[in-house]
């Protein structure tokens, strides 16, 4: 009983606040939401946050109703690949969109060797996508079936898209951001338009060297596009430099309703990162995000993944982080500056 009174003598005495500085509750959270997870995605839908991210061996689902409470989260593996094939091997970035009454799972793979990584997408028909059964539609061959990840699906004014990252050749040399359209969650149809290239020296660190004496250019990167929409504009936010150096940021590509989007000249190109750590404590080479919105439809979110230390590359150190953002009078989002860890942040309404 003695200890009781004192704990308690004591929590009056610091107050409030001090208690909720040390111990977020459900209504609040601080970053990171797991120690680990690159790549990260979440979409809310029927009362529940659906969460994903990049594992490398199979897809993980986690279904919480609040992302405060994503440790605590139901989570299962909905799909494991075969031990040989083309899609056998590096999973990376899936994404889960629900479309036309079922869900869709996005995600990149290849069969062992880098240079073949597709677009591959499975269909599940259950209400809950960590119940029912997950089949495999297939490849999604994009335009020129050229080397492809970090693939996105999106309706823009009830035209189906699809965003990313690719090569424009058989040889690794540089990422760049495409578009096409989609006749369904698994066919491309028509052309591929080239939306984005590495061309401002903050998209263009890490840059490595082919192996010899030609000592040639070999990675340049644009990657992980992410369409974000709002008032008859269509903004594709995408990841540049490479992932193993501490300037990996995020960049931002838009263009306005009346435009055709598979014509290049319709996007116009921000020249500086939208997001980037500088000087952030805890918080190293912010990227590859993904968006949501809060329960009731009034906040914006934005969602990456970053490393706690410098220099630690493109490894198991990432972990998920969130944060609300906003939107400038111009109607341009404003994502500030990703926060240090261990900031108490307000949950989603």
């Amino acid at each position: 009983m003695r200890l009781t009174f004192v704990s308690l003598l004591f929590l009056i005495l610091i107050g409030p606040t001090a208690v909720a500085q040390t111990q977020p509750t459900s209504t609040t959270f601080s970053n990171p939401l797991l120690p680990a997870g690159a790549d990260p995605w979440s979409i809310y839908r029927d009362g529940y946050y659906y969460y994903t991210h990049t594992t490398g061996r199979n897809i993980t689902l986690w279904r919480t109703p609040s992302l405060a409470e994503l440790p605590n989260a139901e989570k299962k593996v909905v799909w494991t690949p075969p031990a040989t094939g083309p899609y056998s091997k590096e999973i990376w970035a899936p994404e889960l969109h629900h479309m036309n009454g079922r869900w869709y799972l996005v995600f990149a793979a290849d069969d062992g060797r880098n240079r073949n990584h597709r677009l591959w997408v499975l269909e599940n028909e259950s209400a809950n996508p960590l119940e029912g059964e997950w089949t495999m539609k297939g490849q999604i061959k994009t335009p020129e079936d050229k080397w492809a990840i970090d693939g996105s699906l999106f309706d823009y004014q009830g035209q189906l898209y699809l965003v990313w990252s690719g090569w424009e050749g058989d040889e690794n040399g540089r990422q760049d951001i495409y578009i096409c359209r989609m006749e369904n969650p698994w066919t491309a149809v028509g052309a591929r338009t080239l939306i984005s290239t590495p061309t401002y020296e903050w998209e263009r660190d890490g840059t490595l060297s082919r192996p010899g004496p030609d000592d040639k250019p070999l990675v340049l990167v644009n990657e992980g596009p992410q369409p974000l929409v709002r008032d008859n504009k269509l903004f594709i936010i995408y990841s540049a430099s490479g992932c193993w150096t501490d300037s990996y940021a995020l960049g931002m590509v838009s263009a306005t309703g009346d435009k055709n989007l598979l014509d290049a000249s319709s996007w116009t190109k921000h020249p500086k990162p939208v997001f980037k750590a500088v000087n952030v404590d805890g918080t190293n080479a912010a990227g590859h995000n993904s968006f949501f919105k809060s329960p009731d439809g009034t906040e914006d979110w934005i969602l990456y993944h970053a490393n706690p230390e410098s220099g630690q590359g493109c490894g198991q150190k990432r972990s998920p982080r969130a944060q609300r953002f906003t939107w400038t009078a111009d109607g341009l989002p404003d994502f500030g500056q990703p926060v240090a860890t261990g900031t108490i942040l307000s949950s989603p309404k």
